[in-house]
């Protein structure tokens, strides 16, 4: 995959070929070694906010596009891509989240386009067990960053991101093997299938509560994760949630459903403790444990 990169930001051009060096290094020789997946990202010349399309096809050769942007516009977060270049795969890396997140732009950057090589269309899940409930399975969101969005390495000086091995997304547990590619070690051991490392956060469809949810490390993750919601909902989040969304509004206008089921809110991933299996008591279903059965 060829990813155009537009940078619409303050940094200069100079520094985005340095940063955007790294990355291809990194996805050459670190990530498609493992996941088999190649591409490479390509410095475009800057659009206008009202570009000349037939211009812009020449110009543009990518399949996917990662846009470089200094502030999150609310009111028009994605909306320069939606008028221009809709149904192109993309990314956003707004410098002034990462400056938020106390974090160099350039692991943002490296994060946005290992993640658009794994899941370009956003709709990619993967069965396995729900993190708090590993007797129940979910779909998990195939994202190739988010265990491990807080910890990065260098290439040729520039920070990059760590990221997640095809092994994270297998439901046993491979011993000897390697489920990040840095292969962090936390504690007596290291990330663990469908788990998260201290600072990462896990997505996933939950057929129980009939939507998405997530699941925190620590405090850490969550105290980012409002940082991320100044900004407003991450794009590759609001693709999860949007399509969802899109789904339950067809079935209740078919008359198949209501109302769409509530959300639990978002929890904070607890140390992992061994003790036996419990599953979550079905609302459906009357509580043996009552007199009555209520």
């Amino acid at each position: 995959m060829l990813i155009s990169v537009v940078n619409h930001s303050n940094i200069r051009d100079e520094d985005v070929q340095i940063a955007i060096r790294a990355v291809n290094r990194q996805i050459a020789e670190d990530f498609e070694p493992h996941w088999h997946i190649g591409g490479a990202l390509k410095l475009e010349g800057a659009l206008s906010e009202n570009p000349n399309l037939n211009l812009m096809a020449t110009n543009m050769r990518g399949n996917a596009i990662i846009y470089l942007e200094d502030e999150y516009d609310e009111n028009d977060p994605f909306g320069f891509h939606d008028r221009n270049q809709e149904g192109i795969p993309f990314g956003v890396v707004f410098t002034e989240l990462a400056e938020n997140l106390g974090e160099p732009w350039q692991v943002t950057f490296s994060h946005e386009a290992l993640e658009l090589l794994a899941d370009p269309e956003v709709n990619r899940l993967v069965m396995g067990p729900h993190p708090d409930y590993p007797d129940e399975d979910v779909f998990h969101w195939l994202e190739v960053c988010d265990a491990v969005q807080a910890e990065q390495y260098e290439i040729d000086h520039i920070p990059v991101s760590n990221f997640v091995l095809p092994l994270y997304f297998t439901g046993g547990e491979e011993w000897g093997g390697r489920n990040d590619f840095l292969g962090t070690r936390i504690g007596e051991g290291s990330l663990t299938s469908f788990n998260v490392n201290p600072g990462g956060y896990v997505g996933f469809y939950d057929p129980f509560l009939g939507g998405h949810d997530q699941v925190f490390a620590d405090k850490k993750a969550k105290e980012r994760n409002k940082v991320k919601q100044k900004f407003g909902i991450a794009r590759r989040g609001t693709r999860y949630q949007k399509n969802d969304q899109v789904l339950e509004n067809l079935m209740a206008t078919r008359g198949k459903i209501g109302k769409p089921k509530p959300r639990f809110a978002a929890t904070i991933r607890k140390p992992v403790i061994v003790k036996p299996q419990i599953r979550r008591p079905d609302p459906r279903k009357p509580n043996p444990r009552k007199p009555g059965g209520g």
